[in-house]
């Protein structure tokens, strides 16, 4: 039986934001794997899939930048949410992306390029600040979204889209697309993307909730194939009803636009950051004295 250590207890948490006890009778019931515990937690109907579940955030700001046929995604993190609304965070946040997209969304490239930038924004307003993650798509139009913004360009979420092809359409659905993505957060582009072992496991995970008990085989068969068909319906962006209008599919509103998905990365601000360790540690090492 592997140790259950406050960490374990707290990863978990994190990932599925179940109770404390919850987590630690899941870990325990699956020999301490995170995952197979999470797994766990979903087919007893104690929280809902990973992707949807809350995550703890961070502070700081989210951009987007157009270049030739390419955008890009950029989050820089800061401790606080008053340093979001600096100007001299917001102006580096904007040097940062324009360093970004001129370097071809190269995160290791872009850092040595920044990294002085960044010391000296630090050591202007006293608080620490972190590069997190760039993301670039490429395409014939890039569109893009920011939700919740602080100013012009930059927030909470930010979303870049590439779509191909040349008719005029594209440009009429390609912003609604984008803030598709920001309401609905797609983990994959197109059915071709997915994991057969995320499959599988959504598969295993259906099973043995018991949904399918004492049904006939063909039955159950046709129940899991369901179950699959609605799950790329939540988390396959070409098959997520489109948010205003959801009698049509992503992948439909595109087809009708003469265009085809090329890419897209949303970035959610603070997302999967954990904010004073430390205190829930405490917490949780209390629980398993």
């Amino acid at each position: 039986m592997a140790e259950i250590t406050a960490k374990l207890i707290q990863e978990l948490r994190e990932k599925t934001s179940a109770g404390m006890m919850d987590c630690k009778k899941a870990l325990m019931e699956n020999d301490g794997d995170i995952q197979a515990a999470a797994d766990w937690l979903r087919q007893k109907g104690i929280v809902k899939a990973a992707s949807k579940a809350g995550r703890v955030a961070a502070s700081g700001l989210v951009t987007v930048v157009k270049g030739d046929n390419m955008g890009c995604v950029v989050e820089l993190n800061a401790e606080t949410d008053f340093v979001a609304k600096n100007e001299k965070f917001q102006k580096l946040v904007a040097d940062v992306a324009a360093k970004a997209a001129e370097l071809q969304g190269d995160f290791d490239a872009t850092m040595a390029a920044v990294k002085d930038d960044i010391a000296a924004t630090i050591s202007t307003i006293g608080e620490n600040m972190t590069l997190r993650r760039i993301a670039k798509v490429n395409g014939d139009k890039i569109f893009t979204y920011i939700h919740n913004a602080l100013v012009p360009g930059m927030g909470q979420i930010g979303v870049v889209v590439a779509i191909n092809g040349t008719d005029e359409k594209i440009d009429e659905i390609g912003t609604k697309v984008a803030m598709h993505i920001a309401a609905n957060k797609p983990e994959f582009m197109t059915v071709a993307d997915v994991d057969p072992v995320a499959v599988e496991r959504e598969k295993k995970v259906f099973i043995e909730s018991g949904a399918t008990a004492g049904k006939p085989e063909n039955i159950v068969e046709k129940m899991v194939e369901g179950r699959i068909k609605k799950w790329y319906g939540e988390s396959v962006l070409e098959e997520q009803p489109f948010v205003m209008d959801p009698s049509k599919s992503v992948k439909d509103v595109v087809a009708e636009a003469n265009g085809k998905l090329a890419g897209f990365a949303c970035f959610v601000l603070g997302e999967g950051i954990q904010k004073r360790e430390d205190n829930l540690a405490d917490e949780v090492a209390k629980m398993l004295g």
